[in-house]
């Protein structure tokens, strides 16, 4: 399963002790050996985008980089699945920006993205089919042109609080 789905809880870490590049390399050991785990490590340095800051201790980084670094790790298996949660939780507005172009790229990448978030401008520009949830209980779906139409609603937002409502 681990070689399809990938899995990014809001609340996830990387190791602090260890430097970016690093924390890549022992990842990618779970993935295989060799050249396949090269090769991943290299994917992971290019979505992160982190530069020369890769070979700093993860203890240094600021919260969106370690946010790109953990989106990284996320992506860099090519999973045909990735569970998002949160991805820009607390980031500013450069680095939410940052995250959701990786995030576009690896589903133009012809990954599969289950996105969670409260951020409704970051549904609306980052999913093709939107399930808008109330205590648990899935109480609309579809894409977001239907559910504005549906709740004659100006953005996804509003198309919530009038589907709670």
């Amino acid at each position: 399963m681990r070689k399809i789905i990938s899995y990014l809880p809001e609340e996830a870490g990387a190791y602090k002790n260890l430097r970016g590049k690093e924390y890549l390399n022992f990842i990618a050991k779970f993935f295989g050996e060799g050249e396949k785990s090269y090769d991943m490590v290299q994917r992971g340095l290019e979505i992160a985008n982190l530069r020369e800051r890769i070979n700093d201790k993860v203890d240094t980084y600021s919260k969106g980089m370690t946010r790109r670094l953990l989106v990284g790790r996320a992506l860099m298996a090519n999973p045909k699945l990735a569970i998002l949660d949160e991805p820009t939780s607390g980031l500013d507005v450069v680095n939410a920006q940052e995250v959701r172009r990786i995030i576009n790229g690896a589903v133009e990448a012809g990954t599969a993205v289950l996105l969670s978030s409260h951020n409704m401008l970051e549904v609306e520009l980052l999913c093709q089919r939107i399930a808008l949830i109330n205590d648990g209980i899935i109480i609309a779906s579809g894409t977001a042109a239907e559910l504005k139409k549906e709740y004659d609603a100006g953005n996804i937002e509003e198309a919530f609080v009038k589907a709670i409502r």
